[in-house]
């Protein structure tokens, strides 16, 4: 187990739903918090049929979080300026840390997929379409993508009623939920599925195989 002091996040200089979700939960927590800032490079909008995630933008910025919370908040240039002074981080934001950055600390992420069966984007709708189990895995980061080692693996309840689009809300929340829950998961690692197959890294769903989803998560 890590002895935790002081414990840096890692997000957007932007608004970022996850960002301030986990925050609200986690600043009753009795350790000292740094932020770390980076760019947010405004992407050309994806088609998608189903937008199974929040949508992001709809938060406050971290800054306002950390002033008024008397949290230091660093503007970084990029992860490369994310300094080695906190005995933990926690990946809210930021995309694919570089090789530089990762080096010499110990980052945890939560990824929205069972790993190794489902690694890379779009998580959750990979999940179903390869009728996978669903669940999410907080892990260290290392160098590979989706690959560092596992602290927990937690499985998202489906009910046979569920949705679709219920399904997904409840699998967003479990992942706020763990992320919100790391330091639990430290001192009490914990995965039911040890023994998955591996599976190979994903892009983002195609929409000829979006289109097929709702085929898929009846059957």
């Amino acid at each position: 187990m890590l002895k935790l002091s002081t414990i840096g996040i890692i997000s957007y200089h932007y608004p970022h739903l996850k960002t301030e979700q986990v925050l609200q939960r986690i600043l009753n927590k009795n350790y000292k918090w740094k932020i770390y800032a980076l760019p947010f490079l405004k992407r050309e909008k994806r088609e998608v049929l189903f937008p199974h995630r929040p949508e992001q933008a709809n938060a406050v910025v971290p800054q306002v979080l950390a002033e008024s919370h008397d949290i230091p908040y660093i503007i970084c240039n990029s992860d490369r300026d994310i300094d080695n002074s906190c005995d933990l981080y926690i990946l809210l934001g930021g995309g694919i840390l570089s090789k530089e950055c990762v080096m010499g600390k110990r980052i945890i992420n939560c990824h929205p997929g069972i790993i190794p069966a489902v690694r890379g984007l779009d998580a959750f709708k990979w999940s179903i379409y390869e009728m996978k189990p669903l669940g999410v895995t907080l892990h260290f980061i290392d160098e590979e993508v989706d690959s560092g080692e596992i602290i927990a693996v937690v499985p998202t309840n489906v009910y046979k009623t569920d949705s679709i689009s219920t399904l997904a809300r409840r699998h967003y929340e479990n992942e706020i939920d763990v992320m919100v829950r790391f330091d639990e998961y430290l001192s009490n690692p914990i995965n039911p599925f040890k023994n998955i197959s591996p599976g190979e890294p994903k892009k983002r769903m195609p929409i000829e195989k979006e289109k097929q989803l709702s085929e898929k998560f009846y059957e």
